[in-house]
């Protein structure tokens, strides 16, 4: 999910450079201070914030006991 913040912040950066915008605040909307958002939401998803509640074993197939079809 952070990632996806991430690439979405970075979108909207890009677009306020390529129009050359401030939308009227510029100590707030920024490019360096979007583009820092940017990597604050990209660190967080990285270091597994965000990646919800871990189920027991770590995910994919858990078994417990024998599996089946090994005889």
């Amino acid at each position: 999910m952070l990632a996806i913040i991430a690439a979405a912040v970075f979108g909207f950066a890009l677009l306020l450079d390529l129009l050359d915008t401030d939308l009227g605040a510029p100590d707030l909307f920024n490019w360096n201070t979007l583009v820092l958002i940017g990597l604050l939401a990209l660190a967080l998803y990285f270091a597994g914030v965000g990646r919800g509640p871990s189920t027991g074993g770590g995910g994919g197939r858990w078994y417990r006991g024998r599996r089946p079809g090994r005889g």
